[in-house]
This record gives structure tokens, sequence and C-alpha cells, in this order.
């Protein structure tokens, strides 16, 4: 597995966060009918870079083993991942961050086996074909720009996330600042993933 700098790992971060930011409010679109902030001031979810880096850390990239396997490894790592945020955000915060018990084949309210599915998919696909683009392009460019702006964008992210969870666990509420309606929703979905 090929090193990459501290800086490049930050820079990394930073993109795969504000991608899983763009995901998360495309499926809420298209869901619900709105956007949001997900809870954050800044427009990145820091948990989707956190994720990636640690997917190609433990797993590397898919090439590596037939997919099957990297996808059956993923799907658990989302599993595991997803039921472990829920409930510390539940018993941190006092809410539930995303509830998924009105699916079928629900495990806990946090997972469930078609939303694990997805995102093992999704995940799967996107470090064959996205991933490896973007490191290169980060990892090859010479730049001190790039550099300081991945470990100070990095860096406010770490914030904004620590100052986000601390207004939900101090209102025990979401911590919604912006809510775009991109559409009325005509009937009530059967379970709610609305985390705003």
């Amino acid at each position: 597995m090929e090193e990459y700098s501290v800086f490049t790992w930050a820079s990394v971060i930073v993109i795969c966060s504000f991608i899983g930011f763009m995901i998360e409010n495309a499926w809420i679109g298209i869901r619900f009918g709105y956007v949001d902030n997900r809870n954050m001031y800044l427009p990145f979810l820091l948990g989707y870079g956190i994720a990636v880096v640690l997917f190609y850390l433990i797993l590397g990239l898919p090439e590596r083993y037939p997919d099957v396997k990297y996808f059956i490894s993923v799907f658990a790592m989302v599993s595991t991942g997803e039921i472990v945020l829920g409930y510390v955000v539940e018993k941190m915060c006092g809410i539930y961050y995303w509830d998924y018990s009105g699916l079928p084949f629900h495990i806990t309210r946090y997972t469930s086996l078609f939303t694990s599915m997805g995102f093992a998919v999704m995940i799967t696909a996107f470090m064959r074909c996205v991933f490896p683009r973007i490191i290169d392009v980060i990892s090859n460019a010479d730049s001190t720009i790039i550099t300081y702006a991945g470990i100070t964008m990095s860096g406010l992210l770490v914030v904004d996330y620590l100052a986000s969870f601390y207004q939900m666990k101090k209102r025990r509420d979401f911590h919604q600042r912006w809510k775009f309606i991109l559409y009325e929703k005509k009937t009530e979905d059967s379970f709610v993933i609305d985390r705003s």
C-alpha cells in the first residue's frame, strides 16, 4: 500500500466529507423534498471523510480481492459504524439521529439490510472508480496552498463537528441552521430518516 503524507490524507478527508454532504442532501432531496445543513455549520460531513480513509487503510482498494469479499467487508463495517454512531448520539444528545425501524430487515433502529447493502455498493464503486483518482490528483499536486488548505480545512471540520454536536447535546435536539424545501410531499412516508 502506497504511503501518503498527512497533508494528502487531510485533503482527502475534506473532499470526501463534502461529497458525503452532497450525497446525503441528494438522497434527502429526492426522498423528502428538501435539503438542509445536515446538523453541521459547514457543508461537510466529517464522518464520510474519515470512513473513506479507514476503508482504504483497512481494506485497501476493491481490486485487492474479489469485489464480493470487499463488499461483504464494507457491509459489515457500515452496519457496525451506523449502530455505534446511532447509539452514541442517542446517549449523548437524547435524540434518534436517524431511524430505520420502519424498514424491513432492520437491525436495531440504526441499520438495516437494504441500507447497509446500498452503502456497500456505493462505497465499493467509489473506492474502485473515484477514490484512486482523488488521491492521485492530491498526492501529485505539488502545491503549498493545497497542503495548508487541507490541514486548515480538516481542522475546521473537526471544530465544526464538535461545535455542532455540542449544540445537539445542549438542546437535546437536531442542529438545523437552514432548510430549503424543494417540493411539498403529498403523503407521509412510512419511516423517517429526517435528521433535521
